[in-house]
């Protein structure tokens, strides 16, 4: 086969540091999915859905054929940290928190994640961050420690 072909959705989750709040104002916040994801787009890795809440994003994108995860998350948090930076929302030093979850999603449940991400300032009005992260852990068996989880 002389092309290279790939068809591999993640689903990425990854909070402020400490999930301090600092993505509160709406405005701000539809900005700042915008731009976590245009970067994801120039990393090779076109964005499905961005979404999130005050303390938290989620990026629903497919995985580029040339990036691997960890370098895909270190850039779009490094640009993306940037570029918060140079916002004057009063918030100095901006940091997002220095790990991530990342899920691999199935071609036939993109939509389901589409919805899940599109929704989740409803979805927050009843569910921590913390407690949505361990429940997407647990769904995908992966192990994790508590005192580690959070920063």
């Amino acid at each position: 086969m002389p092309q290279s072909l790939a068809a591999v959705y993640l689903h990425l989750v990854f909070s402020t540091k400490n999930r301090t709040p600092l993505l509160r104002e709406r405005p701000f916040r539809e900005h700042a999915h915008e731009y976590l994801g245009g970067v994801s787009k120039t990393l090779g890795c076109p964005p499905i859905r961005v979404g999130g809440t005050e303390d938290h994003v989620h990026i629903l994108s497919r995985l580029g054929r040339t990036i691997t995860i960890a370098n895909w998350v270190k850039e779009v948090k490094r640009i993306s940290s940037i570029w918060v930076d140079e916002q004057d929302i009063g918030v100095p030093d901006f940091h997002w928190q220095a790990g991530y979850g990342a899920f691999s999603v199935g071609h036939r449940e993109l939509d389901r994640i589409v919805g899940y991400v599109q929704g989740q300032e409803e979805h927050h009005r009843t569910v921590s961050f913390q407690d949505e992260l361990r429940r997407l852990l647990r769904e995908h068996d992966l192990e994790f420690d508590e005192e580690h989880l959070w920063d």
